[in-house]
């Protein structure tokens, strides 16, 4: 539990670097290539890659499918949050939770006992009364697009690190530096077309900023990996974990970080996902 535990206060890390990047108007394309770059350099110093596995034949499809999923989702997530709202956006990403859980049960073949089951439940509860807002509200015929871009992108994403996490031809370590460097050509190759089409001007705000994103990008999927593997015959106790943590993690630093105010609703939420968690972990405890 401890790398899922380091999973989650990366990944809500980087959500609170995203909404500081919106209020001081850091230019996330530029941040998000930079953040590929020092992942790179983060693997090849951290992990020093074994490239004497790597022939055509081991390069799994997923990594391209990966690369290419990983910088888009930041698109899709700033314009879902443009378009829909960032509470709306909040729920498409956790709710992409029903995609991994369905891959846990159909593709992974796990077995679920009734403590994960009724965890499951409340923690799907706990995601709708988290992220109930009140004054929410669709200004955009193309939001529903974008909320279910999100919506896919992560659950996919998702289900696609876990099958990362059981290829053994090629150590994890180097085929998360494979992702990594397909992410980061991609992410280039259109930073540089929007340069040469927009005229966007390169900043070097944005590449420091790219490099604490890069930072903790890393650790996020470095620990959501090696949790998977340490929790090898359990990939719905990672799936749901990582977003009930995430939620009660996230939500407490909107409280005494950022001010915000909850209603009742989101409390009860935060109560549910506590329940959630603790069912979740009471079921690799006992089999019923």
């Amino acid at each position: 539990m401890v790398y899922l535990v380091l999973s989650i206060i990366c990944s809500v890390t980087v959500g609170v670097l995203f909404k500081l990047a919106r209020r001081y108007q850091i230019n996330l394309t530029q941040a998000i290539t930079w953040n590929y770059f020092f992942a790179i350099g983060l693997s090849l110093m951290c992990f020093k890659p074994d490239f004497s596995t790597l022939t055509v034949a081991n390069i799994s499809p997923i990594y391209l499918t990966l690369g290419i999923l990983m910088p888009c989702i930041f698109i899709f997530l700033g314009l879902s949050v443009r378009n829909a709202g960032l509470a709306r956006t909040d729920i498409a990403q956790r709710l992409s939770l029903f995609i991994s859980l369905s891959a846990a049960y159909f593709l992974f073949k796990e077995n679920f006992d009734r403590y994960k089951e009724v965890g499951i439940v409340f923690g799907f509860a706990a995601i709708i009364f988290t992220m109930y807002r009140k004054s929410d509200r669709v200004t955009s015929k193309r939001s529903w697009l974008y909320l279910l871009l999100v919506f896919l992108g992560f659950g996919i994403v998702d289900v696609l690190f876990k099958m990362v996490s059981q290829i053994t031809v090629i150590p994890y370590t180097t085929s998360l530096f494979i992702i990594y460097c397909i992410a980061f050509v991609l992410s280039l190759l259109y930073l540089l077309f929007l340069v040469w089409r927009k005229k966007t001007k390169l900043q070097l705000v944005n590449f420091f900023c790219g490099c604490i994103l890069g930072i903790f990008n890393f650790g996020n999927i470095l620990f959501y990996l090696r949790a998977h593997k340490e929790m090898y015959d359990n990939p719905s106790t990672v799936f749901a974990a990582m977003n009930m943590g995430v939620i009660i993690a996230g939500t407490l630093i909107g409280i005494f970080v950022f001010r915000e105010r909850l209603s009742r609703w989101n409390y009860l939420g935060l109560i549910l996902a506590l329940v959630s968690i603790i069912l979740i972990t009471l079921s690799k405890i006992y089999a019923v």
